[in-house]
């Protein structure tokens, strides 16, 4: 039997590639906004009535046996919506991140750097999303994170077990004032091709010391396929923070979701989505409102695949608020209703 050591693993060819991704849109609110902005609390596809991009960026990775590195430069409206608070040129890295395998034999590695978000199952790719635009828990919880993690693959792949260490919630750079320890977790298990269940979790604080309020936050989701036709998803986020540092007691929101997906044919797919978000003591999003932040949303999209490479969108969705926290017919409303198409391309 032999003992397959690292120092003979550094021997294998390593594997380098250039990829890149692109998503460009059209989204017409008929709140028409003046200023082309869709709702404060919208990250992604966030401007009405002209044609822009979401993200765009190109992404280089590195991967040996014991050692594997990611790089990924983006722009878009997406880049400047999600990190409006992060300096200078931090707010065009989608990804930058390098790791090691510290095992010979099991799956298991130390990450340090900028990653994709543990938490929620849609992210910023949207050809990765069984929705056009992203659900409120998802334009509501982070998107990215900074910091060091460490991952478990089972040998059977069935299951993925996560520990980190975060600069804090959706943050590159830390705020002024704030050296609080972010932790977090991930959770995933996939008994067969058909079931996929995900436990994530974020521990922090997103103040300064002086005024700390530790905020609780998890996400579950599961993904069934019913058949090689028809999917589901099934998710719910809670979170609490700490009314004032020291406090007993929490501030809390949650939001439930569902999502629907029927691949009709090769050339076509239809997809739904049901969505509640209630934050009525505007911890996340701010009305400044008697009811704060409760609104359910609908929507359902199509999806006609172009080319291998190219994706063609088209989704209408609605929104309704306890408040009248939107605009219509240059009034206050309850309801926001916009449609958006997006063609999509990775290469």
């Amino acid at each position: 039997m032999s003992i397959h050591t690292f120092a003979q693993e550094d021997t294998l060819k390593p594997s380098f590639k250039i990829s890149g991704y692109l998503e460009t849109y059209y989204c017409y609110d008929f709140g028409k906004p003046a200023d082309h902005n869709r709702p404060a609390f919208i990250y992604a596809f966030n401007r009405s009535n002209e044609v822009n991009l979401n993200i765009g960026f190109i992404k280089a990775a590195f991967e040996h046996t014991n050692v594997r590195a990611n790089l990924s430069i983006m722009t878009g409206t997406y880049a400047n919506a999600t990190l409006a608070s992060e300096p200078g040129v931090l707010k065009n890295i989608f990804e930058a991140n390098a790791g090691v395998k510290i095992h010979k034999t099991k799956n298991i590695w130390i990450d340090a750097g900028i990653f994709a978000s543990h938490i929620g199952v849609e992210g910023a790719i949207g050809k990765d999303c069984w929705n056009l635009t992203r659900s409120i828990a998802a334009d509501n919880s982070p998107y990215y994170e900074s910091g060091i993690k460490g991952t478990y693959i089972s040998d059977n792949s069935k299951w993925l077990i996560s520990a980190l260490i975060l600069n804090g919630w959706q943050r590159i750079q830390r705020i002024d004032g704030n050296n609080t320890i972010a932790l977090g977790h991930q959770i995933t298990y996939t008994p067969s091709s058909k079931l996929t269940i995900n436990s994530s979790s974020f521990i922090g604080n997103d103040k300064p010391d002086s005024v700390r309020r530790m905020r609780y936050f998890h996400d579950l989701y599961t993904i069934y396929k019913v058949n090689k036709s028809v999917g589901l998803i099934a998710g719910f986020d809670i979170g609490a923070e700490q009314k004032s540092k020291g406090s007993d007691s929490y501030n809390v929101w949650y939001s439930p979701f569902l999502q629907v997906r029927y691949n009709v044919s090769p050339k076509l797919t239809l997809a739904g989505r049901v969505e509640y978000y209630k934050d009525r003591n505007q911890v996340i999003i701010q009305t400044g409102t008697a009811y704060g932040f409760q609104t359910i949303g609908y929507s359902i999209n199509t999806d006609i695949p172009i080319t291998k490479y190219a994706l063609w969108r088209i989704e209408a969705r609605t929104l309704s608020s306890k408040d009248q926290i939107f605009e219509l017919n240059h009034k206050s409303s309850n309801h926001n209703y916009f449609i958006t198409t997006s063609l999509e391309v990775a290469f």
